[in-house]
């Protein structure tokens, strides 16, 4: 797919972090970005920068995810580039004993379906309801309508202790993703999944900077977090180029994760 002013693109979780690396990375390019997230004060903010949409959109609820997309598509068109970096985390083990006491807990539920409800359901939600639309468009000379970049993470590969639910959250959105490119296959919509490691976001931005290092220095090569924009830049290549499809790849800069 060329890049342009010709084109929309959808990005969730769009006001920070990986979400907000690519809808400036698509922007850059003349592309119209609505971005679909919960925090409208910075989302706003992002979205004049780089002369988008902020669209308030909650990927947990169907309904407002059909009214982001409605928002979107009356403002910019319907869209030919999802991308899915909506996302959260949290951890718990299986089971457990409180601290003090010895007593055996429970995985608290509550938590477990949340982090699925939120990382695979909402990035379900959006892949169907964006898919549904991109059926009207005409296709492009190589027969394409659309094209589809979700974000999973190596803990679905490697979870560490305490990552059950993120985890299986996310090897769901891996699982899912060549089922979804032979699912779109017939109507000219390509599907990919990227596998992020250790990224500086604003959620590691939050931990002390000898914590940070000590992640960095578990990285084979380059030993340093990877970059927002190294993210933004797979995301780009996943959708121009053509033949890329089905596919899950680990950016990552070979770590394996140990268990804890």
């Amino acid at each position: 797919m060329e890049l342009g002013p010709h084109v929309s693109a959808v990005v969730t979780g769009g006001a920070s972090g990986l979400g907000e690396a690519t809808a400036r990375r698509l922007a850059s390019h003349g592309v119209r970005v609505a971005l679909f997230d919960i925090d409208r004060e910075r989302g706003e903010r992002i979205a004049a920068d780089i002369g988008g949409l902020f669209c308030p959109v909650d990927v947990s609820d169907m309904e407002s995810v059909a009214a982001g997309l409605a928002q979107a598509r009356a403002a910019h068109g319907q869209e030919r580039i999802l991308v899915n970096c909506a996302g959260v985390g949290g951890g718990a083990r299986t089971a457990g004993r409180d601290r003090e006491t010895g007593e055996a807990r429970l995985y608290p539920m509550a938590n477990f379906e949340r982090i699925i409800d939120i990382n695979l359901l909402g990035t379900f939600r959006c892949i169907t309801s964006s898919a549904a639309g991109m059926l009207a468009l005409e296709p492009d000379a190589e027969g394409e309508r659309g094209v589809i970049v979700n974000t999973a993470s190596i803990a679905a590969k490697e979870g560490q202790i305490g990552q059950v639910a993120y985890s299986a959250s996310k090897a769901g959105i891996v699982g899912l993703t060549l089922n979804v490119a032979r699912d779109l296959a017939s109507e000219g919509i390509r599907v990919n999944t990227i596998l992020p490691g250790l990224f500086d976001t604003p959620l590691l931005a939050r931990t002390p900077e000898a914590v940070r290092q000590s992640l960095a220095s578990q990285v084979p090569f380059p030993k340093r977090l990877g970059r927002v924009d190294e993210f933004a830049q797979l995301a780009e290549t996943m959708i121009t180029c053509g033949y890329f499809n089905g596919e899950h790849v680990r950016l990552d800069g070979a770590i394996r994760m140990q268990p804890r």
